[in-house]
């Protein structure tokens, strides 16, 4: 039988422990439980010293590509904006032709306008969860804060817009996973005979 509220005592004995560690006494103490302790200093000298997050931090979204700007992952399906709780993604889209067809320069449909308000985005991860296409991965910069919470808050495609090998950077786990589904799904769809009727594929040139 589960125990009701395991969860919060486990959390209370992590404030109860951080508390022990604060004193000489109670590292002591700690020490005779044979439970491992930190040296007790749980400040750091910021801004001159960067706290070092573990990958699993998250804080507001952005947009991934792949190798140049224009060719985003994002096809403007508009789910993480219905998704999203604090309603804090704006989409615009997909980009249409003249006789309204979806224009695809990359071999699929792109976004006119994506914005998020960092202002009240409240970093649940939600529009990365319902994302078919891994096009929206959590960043860990945090250093965001400004005067003006109605204009510079509000970030454009422009400026969510980052490479896969930053999102490798900063969350090599994450993005290894994400790599591999993408490379299964591109396989997968490699494999996919052509429709009947299709023109078979022209033979290879002469070797050169």
């Amino acid at each position: 039988m589960a125990l009701v509220g395991r969860g919060v005592l486990a959390g209370l004995g992590v404030t109860l422990t951080t508390f022990f560690e604060t004193y000489p006494w109670g590292r002591a103490v700690l020490r005779l439980m044979g439970r491992q302790h930190t040296n007790g200093v749980v400040t750091i000298e910021y801004p001159d010293v960067k706290q070092q997050h573990a990958e699993r931090f998250r804080y507001f979204p952005f947009l991934v590509y792949d190798k140049e700007p224009d060719n985003l992952r994002c096809v403007a399906c508009k789910i993480c904006e219905v998704e999203c709780p604090p309603q804090c993604i704006h989409i615009v889209g997909p980009a249409k032709d003249e006789q309204g067809r979806p224009l695809k320069p990359k071999g699929r449909p792109y976004p006119v306008e994506f914005d998020i308000d960092v202002s009240i985005c409240m970093s649940c991860r939600i529009c990365v969860d319902v994302c078919p296409f891994d096009a929206i991965e959590m960043d860990n910069n945090y250093e965001l804060s400004d005067t003006d919470r109605f204009g510079h808050l509000v970030y454009n495609k422009e400026q969510l817009l980052r490479p896969n090998e930053y999102f490798q950077q900063i969350k090599p786990t994450e993005a290894s996973v994400v790599d591999q589904r993408l490379a299964a799904k591109h396989a997968k769809a490699a494999a996919v005979p052509p429709a009947a009727g299709a023109p078979p594929p022209a033979p290879p040139g002469p070797a050169a």
